[in-house]
Order: C-alpha cells, then structure tokens, then sequence
C-alpha cells in the first residue's frame, strides 16, 4: 500500500496548465502545484473541481462528481511492483525475479517477471493506468493518442511470437469503476494494436485501486477490453 504521508490537503482546481502546473485555491490563498500527469487529463481536470495534494511533489488526486481519481500515473507502477513482490495479482504469481524498466526491442517494457533454472521462465508486463471516465461505470484509456503505447503493444506481440509470456496490465484509479475499455474515439489505431496483440495471444489485465485520503492499493480485478 502507498500511504500519504504528510496526509492530503483539500482544495479547488483553478486552472491546470503547461502541462506539468496547475493552480490550487486552499482556503483563502492560490497556490501553484506540480501536476506529475502530463497527459490530456480527460474527465480529470475540470476547473472548480475538488482536489487533493500534499505539501512535497508527486502526488494529486482529484475530484470530479464525488469520483475519486488518483491522476500521478507513476503510482500505478509502483502499485503494481509492491502488488508483484507481494503476490497480489493473482495471475502473475510465483515469479522469483521482478525487474523493472527492462529493454525489448525498441521500446523498455515495466516490468520482466523470472523464474526457473537460470530464470529462463519470463514474462513481460507493460502497466498502462487508465483514468479517464469512459461512462457506464468504466474507465477508458488512453484520453490522447499515444504512438508510444501502441508500439508497446507491438513489442509485446512479438516477445509472445518468440515464446515467452506477455501482458498488459491496466491500473485503474479511479473510484467506481467495475470494467476498462479502449477509447477507440480518441486513438483508434491503439484499440486495434490491443485487438492484434491479444488474438496473438498476449494476455490483457485490468485491475481497480483501491483510494482513499490515506492511501492507495491494489485492488480487485476487473474485465476487460473485448
């Protein structure tokens, strides 16, 4: 579990800009906070919006509705290396080596899962954290076009080809969620890299996060993109 420490301060969104900077109302003073997101943001980054920070950088959660959403997409990694070491994901357990940020072809991939004589047993594993509302109690992903996860994909695809085990894993926090799909009205060409790579036999995972003001976790598994 991540613990926020020192706890979360609520305030209202301002205004979110240069991508990296957004402007917090706490109480009677504007302060500028570091937004570790520097992605679209959709859903998640209405002005006036309740949101969430502490007083160091790199964590934000926001508000929108009375929807909890943890927007700093790093936590989603760090979430799923403690959920790996720990044996939280059930489909992922019984590995003895877990290594993160590791090369495969063109691209570097999360995480690269051992085990075996000689670790010769692998699995690859890309996280991709999905924050956006994609309506009817799901999340979608991504909220903008991203080249750089549809060649994850394709990098998967080929580690399956050579035989070794590969997985896509979508993080999910955002409160209320109970499925992940693609947003195939933003990036169709990632929806249909998904669809390859899983008819190739690399195996998509979603799973919740469970949030509150003290923290987040791993949380239940979650069904996904068809």
């Amino acid at each position: 579990m991540i613990r926020f420490d020192p706890p979360l301060v609520e305030g209202r969104l301002v205004r979110r800009y240069k991508r990296f900077l957004a402007d917090v109302r706490l109480g009677r003073d504007t302060v500028v906070a570091h937004c570790p997101n520097p992605g679209a943001m959709t859903s998640c980054a209405e002005e006036g919006g309740r949101v969430w920070l502490q007083r160091k950088p790199h964590t934000k959660i926001g508000g929108r509705g009375g929807t909890l959403v943890a927007v700093n997409t790093a936590r989603g990694n760090q979430l799923v290396h403690d959920a790996l070491t720990d044996g939280a994901i059930a489909e992922l357990r019984g590995y003895d080596e877990v290594a993160r940020e590791v090369a495969a072809g063109d691209s570097r991939l999360d995480f690269r899962l051992a085990r075996g004589p000689r670790n010769r047993d692998r699995a690859w594993v890309e996280v991709k954290t999905a924050t956006m509302d994609g309506g009817g109690g799901s999340a979608a992903f991504p909220d903008a076009v991203t080249t750089r996860g549809a060649r994850h994909l394709d990098e998967l695809r080929a580690l399956r080809r050579r035989g070794f085990r590969a997985v896509l894993l979508f993080v999910v926090p955002r409160a209320g969620v109970t499925s992940v799909r693609t947003a195939d009205e933003i990036d169709p060409a990632y929806g249909a890299a998904l669809r390859r790579a899983a008819a190739a036999g690399v195996e998509v995972l979603a799973y919740a996060v469970d949030l509150s003001l003290e923290g987040l976790r791993i949380g239940k598994s979650l069904p996904t993109p068809d």
